[in-house]
């Protein structure tokens, strides 16, 4: 068995602080949430989503202990952007728009990498 496995790196479709559904799996919903964190390993973490739950040992900051609920990884080919314009998720593709590369949804055309006017 080989030890020392090179990590392999997946490119996502989906970057943290994105509003995603979930269009798979035990949690498949219209509701929008938004990305917490990816991982390079082709995994996200989605707010709310994934819940598992963890047990905390007794200490001196927390003297009671207890449990609390937290999000776990899943996996990135679960979840689909959100179209404000459609008002569902959608796939994306990647174009090159004014030399950089942009994330632009099939159905609707929104551009996913447009940062927004403030």
């Amino acid at each position: 068995m080989l030890t020392n496995k090179p990590k392999i790196e997946v490119s996502v479709h989906v970057k943290k602080g994105d509003k995603v559904v979930v269009h798979a799996g035990q949690y498949k919903s219209n509701e929008v949430r938004e990305v917490l964190k990816v991982g390079a390993d082709g995994r996200v973490i989605v707010q709310g989503v994934n819940l598992r739950w963890k047990h905390h040992k007794r200490s001196q900051q927390n003297p009671k202990g207890g449990r609390v609920q937290l999000e776990q990884p899943m996996s990135a080919s679960k979840v689909l952007l959100f179209s404000e314009k459609l008002g569902k998720g959608t796939r994306t593709k990647i174009q090159i728009v004014n030399g950089k590369k942009a994330r632009i949804g099939i159905r609707c055309g929104t551009n996913f990498d447009l940062v927004p006017a403030k």
